[in-house]
């Protein structure tokens, strides 16, 4: 059996997702790519079943804040192929004021927790999730601890003041 390649990997997506395949790149060797999400169930299931690549490993749900950006929240999944022993990042950009996507519940148990956990840091809900709560903070919690809403540090406070410290 032949090796599998990221360039068998990138035609065989491009093939069957054409133009929702997009931002492709290879930093470090591993295949990183966007698509959106209304095919990333899709394309997971593609990644999971197709027989070259057999991504049966779903290592990591999370997510990033990038809050200069309008589709500001970018829901990431890495997957791992046991068999072929290659790894791949998925990405999906959602609006931050909308953070909805639908959930891999139903491809991997393992993405149950996953999602919790970054509904519960970043906000985003998982549609059809069996039970979205949150999993880390406290239910009254009223805010995502992970975006980047708020300064990193006090303003007001006196000790971080560049005088005190003869600059």
């Amino acid at each position: 059996m032949a090796e599998v390649t990221n360039q068998d990997l990138i035609q065989q997506l491009t093939e069957k997702f054409g133009e929702k395949i997009v931002g492709i790149n290879e930093p470090y060797g591993l295949l990183t790519f966007e698509t959106t999400k209304d095919v990333i169930i899709d394309v997971l299931a593609f990644l999971k079943q197709n027989t070259l690549a057999k991504f049966n490993f779903l290592t990591d749900i999370t997510a990033v804040h990038y809050p200069e950006k309008k589709h500001g929240i970018a829901v990431v999944y890495h997957l791992h192929s046991m068999v072929n022993k290659i790894r791949i990042r998925v990405k999906v950009f959602i609006d931050t004021n909308h953070p909805e996507i639908p959930t891999a519940t139903d491809l991997w148990n393992a993405a149950n927790w996953m999602e919790r956990e970054t509904y519960d840091l970043f906000g985003v809900k998982f549609e059809g999730h069996p039970d979205l709560r949150r999993i880390l903070n406290m239910d009254e919690l009223g805010v995502h601890p992970m975006l980047k809403q708020y300064p990193l540090e006090d303003p007001n406070r006196v000790d971080k003041k560049d005088e005190y410290f003869g600059r």
